[in-house]
Order: C-alpha cells, then sequence, then structure tokens
C-alpha cells in the first residue's frame, strides 16, 4: 500500500465516533488532517487542521473549503463520514425527520463533493462516502435513515461513473452496526432483534478500512467496500 506520508486528508464529522477515528489514525500514519465538525474547537498545527463547520450550512461549507483550498491546497483524501441517524417508525416519522435526515446525510455529502472534487482532477485523489449497511438493505423504523442513505450510495455511484479516468476515485464504505454515541438514545442491548453493542464494530475497526481504502495504489479502485460484525 502507498504511504500517507504528507498527503492531505479532510474528514468530515471528525469530533466523535467513526470521524474522530479516522482523522486520528489517518494523521498517525503521516497524514496532514483538516477536520471538520459542527462543534469543533478551532485549532491549527502543522499536522493537523480542526475547523467548526456546519456541513447543512452551504456558506460555510463553501468558506470552510476555500480556505483549506488556499492555504493547504487539493486533498488528496476526502472522509465524507458526517451523518445522522433516525431510528423511527414510519407511521411516526414526520416530512421534517425525512428532511433533516437528507439534509445531513444526502444535501451535505453533495455539497461537500462539489467543494473539492473540481480541486482534485488534476493531481487525483480518492473521495470515500461513509455509508452503512441501510444503504442496501431495509430495516424496520429506518425509513428516513435508509431513504438518504440508498440516495447517498446513488450519488456515490453517478460519480464513480462521471469520475472514471479522471484520476480521482469514489468509494463506498458500509459499515454494520458500529458501537458509536448515536445507539445511546436507542439501547440495542435491551431491545430483540438489535446487534448488542459489546457485539458491534468499533470506530477504529471502519476506519481502518477507510484508510485501506485510502491508501491503495492510484490504479485500483475500490468501488464499494461492505463491513460489519463477525
Amino acid at each position: 500500500m502507498s504511504s500517507l506520508a504528507d498527503r492531505i486528508a479532510v474528514v468530515t464529522g471528525a469530533s466523535r465516533g467513526i470521524g474522530a477515528a479516522t482523522a486520528q489514525l489517518l494523521g498517525a500514519r503521516g497524514a496532514r488532517v483538516v477536520a471538520l465538525a459542527r462543534s469543533l474547537t478551532p485549532r491549527r498545527t502543522e499536522r493537523r487542521w480542526d475547523l467548526a463547520c456546519d456541513l447543512t450550512d452551504e456558506a460555510n461549507l463553501t468558506e470552510t473549503a476555500a480556505a483549506v483550498l488556499d492555504q493547504w491546497g487539493a486533498p488528496d483524501i476526502v472522509v465524507s463520514n458526517a451523518g445522522a441517524f433516525l431510528l423511527r417508525p414510519f407511521e411516526a416519522t414526520s416530512l421534517e425527520d425525512l428532511e433533516s435526515q437528507i439534509a445531513v446525510n444526502l444535501r451535505a455529502p453533495f455539497a461537500l463533493a462539489r467543494a473539492f472534487l473540481p480541486a482534485m482532477r488534476e493531481d487525483g485523489g480518492v473521495l470515500i462516502h461513509v455509508g452503512s449497511i441501510a444503504d442496501h438493505v431495509g430495516f424496520p423504523e429506518n425509513a428516513a435513515y435508509a431513504a438518504s442513505k440508498f440516495a447517498l450510495r446513488g450519488l456515490h455511484e453517478t460519480l464513480v461513473a462521471e469520475y472514471r479516468g479522471t484520476g480521482v476515485r469514489v468509494s463506498l464504505v458500509s459499515p454494520g452496526p458500529t458501537d458509536t454515541s448515536m445507539w445511546d438514545p436507542v439501547d440495542p442491548d435491551t431491545r430483540e432483534g438489535f446487534v448488542a453493542r459489546v457485539d458491534m464494530l468499533r470506530p477504529e475497526d471502519v476506519a481502518e478500512a477507510i484508510a485501506f481504502v485510502a491508501t491503495l495504489p492510484p490504479h485500483v479502485h475500490i468501488d464499494w467496500l461492505r463491513l460489519g460484525p463477525a
């Protein structure tokens, strides 16, 4: 696998869970990391730049991306990880619920790709969308969440087709249940049919999969990588 030394990696949703684990791992392997999340306290070192950014705010995202491109240049790796999770029966799910899921899980990745992909054409790179098992499989109480993640997969497949041959690779990493704070209000350990948290993937497991995709040679393209608990 190729080295991450001095490659520029942008990671969204980097304040916790999979995003935080990915930002830490890529940085540990030599990348210069731009970490984006609404709750991050802005700070900057030679190797890491934390920026508070609301990806659902187009003006905020546009301004943030412009600053990254101006000061650190086009990224070699973009990990589009930020997401929202809703578990609710269909008949209790409002249109506002659906719109909220789409805003974070589809509209934000769309805007992020628009912000960085044009600049990545010259030197190539990889855009990694973090999906979910719910981007391919429907589960009860997942109507709004699955709709947004299936739509993200549609965006991913279109970008694969459009950027084929440009040097920019687009990959989808779809993890199964992962033990992050999003499960706190659900308490899966007490609900029938749910994977116990102790048996779930860890954020570091998903980060390893993302790093694997990001460090493959430029002539290798992983379209879709699906992983889950054993």
